[in-house]
């Protein structure tokens, strides 16, 4: 190891132990075990260019260990992304420097990271997102896909999924470095897990090594050989020292102690100023980056730099000589799609929205050349083999398809998803049953957080699946779904767009809607079962269809001032209209509102949601979710019949029936409310 590049890890190690120290907040130890990788890493093997993080031939690194945020913050501080003010600002409002690092492309970040196994399993999806465009455009393209993993990360079931897939695809760019130091929050591993990792990841096709993870000539000689490897991922097994260079206040070793995993070292039980001097560093100003690598960084700098030049005026000879491909290239990474005619799709009448969906991704597959659709195992019943009937999928060795099989794994397709929206260049969409959309939340929810315009395709919306049952009936997933539309990103709008459309046209608006949002997810919550399409209002039912995009709009319409609104979403919509005939015939003026997407109708005009749902007039809605997935539109002085119990299995129609979700109960349900409400 020579003495610089000692002394580089060392400076890691003393500013994340003095960021942590500063804040009275964070987790040294782990940093200051993996400063050595972290150094040589970003040094001699990653290409980007510090002058424009955002370069799209750059190397991506995908921290998974979010609680390691200071040997990241500091790393990228020796290259000139952050100063050393943001580093005495570490977990402070409005810092640059959060505890858990949040996507931030202009210092360096490429994923928001915290909740262990996600950043792995986004940089297998970052991995496939790069197979999938050096397959169109050419190996000149091709970059590493880097990411590193703790044993918390290497514990959470997501990384079974992540493992398999990218050994099953052989993601021969996908790197790895697993540290592990055999210290958790509150325990050793040891007390947990007793598994061979080197051997799990063997079996599903992995380049697996075993090295000293503080040992840098150890590391360098892994990384050569990881990118060496040209048939299947590799992962770095470092044993490294949980806290090194820690003393305690008698000046012994504190190394490997539990406690240094998750608070500040004089409060672990360690001395800092001991560690401080230990590592080299001066206690009157720890946050100082020695003169040494001060120098040392700065030719590095200069070197990618230099590298990414090169890079860029050999690209400028490869666009004069591909036009067209350089025009491809451009439009793919600047969230471009080419204009769909979503009117001229056709729909079949009366079909269930799935069905309607499978219509649009036919097309979308023929017209959208960087789409990328998953789905776990139910491609033929989310209906996405749409896309895949005009595509094919993955295999190891070729990326030239658009479909990605991603077998039962619903949490793990959601990461990837996310993985492939961070790469850039691609738009991912996956599909499963809205049941399952419980084993996604939580990267739906980093999705909602980031701002990737993933599109989630959930069929099977409600009880009417049917036979099935309970367990994939869903009930109260509409209601938790709904929430994000409420909930602002740190950009100040709706952190997701949620779509249940209410018969075919719908659906494919909703499609374009959700190909135009480029700023969040957009949800699309379809039925199985077929629904009776809605009668024009205006010149035709597309146009009408397209007041979707405002949220909510008026499907049917009564002369005059109604006596009732009616409101809902998805095939109850349908059930309203049923509903509303029988209340004609006792003279009882009906307006019928369809609302795919609360969120979007919130973000209208005061003047557009009074036309639509006026004031003083009784609002009745009808969901086949929790009553509250429709209380917002109702008002406090609204009636919104749902459900309030899980569902049943039995044939669809017995199951409305026997819930109430009949015509006849729609005009029992609003007569007994307009005549409480008189």
């Amino acid at each position: 190891m020579s003495e610089i590049n000692k002394r580089a890890a060392d400076n890691i190690r003393i500013l994340s132990m003095s960021m942590v120290e500063k804040a009275r907040s964070g987790h040294p130890g782990g940093p200051m075990g993996g400063a050595d990788f972290i150094h040589i890493l970003f040094s001699e093997f990653v290409n980007f260019d510090p002058g424009d993080p955002e370069w799209i031939n750059r190397d991506r690194f995908f921290l998974d260990a979010g609680h390691m945020s200071p040997m990241l913050y500091s790393e990228l501080t020796l290259l000139g992304l952050f100063t050393i003010d943001d580093l005495k600002e570490f977990r402070q409002w409005g810092s640059h420097t959060p505890g858990h690092p949040e996507l931030d492309l202009s210092h360096g970040i490429e994923n928001t990271s915290g909740p262990l196994g996600q950043g792995h399993t986004m940089a297998v999806g970052a991995a496939i997102a790069e197979r999938f465009l050096a397959a169109r455009f050419g190996e000149f393209f091709a970059h590493k896909i880097y990411t590193y993993i703790s044993d918390g990360g290497v514990q959470e079931e997501i990384s079974q999924g992540a493992g398999r897939l990218a050994g099953f695809l052989g993601l021969h760019n996908l790197i790895m470095f697993y540290d592990s130091n055999d210290i958790q929050l509150s325990t050793e591993t040891k007390a947990v897990t007793s598994e061979d990792t080197g051997m799990k990841y063997a079996s599903w096709g992995w380049n697996v090594l075993q090295i000293d993870g503080n040992d840098q000539d150890a590391i360098r000689k892994a990384l050569t050989n990881a990118l060496g490897e040209k048939e299947r991922p590799t992962i770095i097994i470092g044993k490294t020292i949980m806290g090194k260079g820690l003393l305690d206040n008698e000046g012994r070793s504190f190394e490997r102690k539990t406690s240094t995993h998750g608070m500040p070292v004089s409060e672990a039980g360690g001395s800092f100023e001991k560690s401080l001097i230990n590592l080299g560093g001066d206690p009157a100003d720890p946050f100082m980056i020695f003169d040494d690598v001060k120098e040392y960084y700065a030719g590095i700098v200069a070197a990618k730099t230099k590298k990414a030049g090169e890079w860029r005026i050999e690209k400028a000879g490869w666009a004069k000589l591909n036009p067209e491909l350089d025009r491809k290239l451009h439009q793919f990474y600047s969230c471009y799609t080419p204009a769909i005619d979503f009117r001229s799709i056709q729909q079949k009448e009366n079909i269930a929205t799935r069905a309607a969906s499978s219509a649009v991704l036919s097309v979308l597959a023929k017209q959208v050349e960087n789409m990328i659709v998953a789905s776990a195992d139910l491609s033929n019943s989310d209906k996405t083999d749409g896309f895949l009937k005009n595509t094919r999928p993955f295999i190891k060795g070729d990326f030239t398809g658009a479909f990605l099989q991603v077998g039962v794994s619903e949490l793990t397709m959601a990461a990837l998803m996310n993985g492939l929206a961070l790469h850039g260049g691609v738009i991912p969409a996956c599909g499963t049953f809205f049941a399952f959309s419980d084993y996604m939340k939580p990267a739906v929810r980093l999705a909602c957080l980031m701002g990737l315009p993933v599109k989630y395709i959930w069929t099977h919306d409600a009880f009417r699946v049917g036979e099935d049952g309970p367990t994939h009936q869903p009930v109260e997933q509409e209601a938790q779904i709904r929430l994000l539309e409420h909930l602002k990103n740190h950009h100040g709008t709706n952190s997701m767009v949620v779509l249940r459309p209410a018969d075919a046209l719908e659906t494919s608006v909703a499609w374009k809607i959700a190909l135009e949002n480029t700023q969040t997810p957009t949800a699309l919550i379809l039925s199985r079962q077929n629904i009776k399409d809605l009668p024009a209002i205006g010149t035709d039912r597309f146009s009408d269809a397209l007041n979707s995009e405002k949220g909510a709009y008026v499907v049917a319409d009564c002369e005059g001032k109604a006596d009732i609104i009616l409101v809902a979403s998805g095939s109850e919509v349908s059930t309203l209209a049923d509903g509303a005939e029988l209340l004609k015939k006792e003279n009882i003026k009906v307006r019928i509102v369809s609302a795919p997407s609360e969120g979007l109708f919130r973000n209208q005009p005061e003047s557009y949601r009074i036309s639509v749902i006026p004031d003083g007039i009784p609002v009745f809605g009808l969901t086949a979710g929790l009553p509250v997935t429709l209380q917002g539109l109702a008002g406090p002085k609204g009636k919104v019949f749902g459900m309030n119990s899980f569902g049943f299995s039995a044939p669809y129609k017995v199951l409305d029936e026997k819930l109430g979700f009949t015509a006849e109960n729609v005009y029992r349900q609003v007569k007994d409310y307009l005549s409480d409400y008189r």
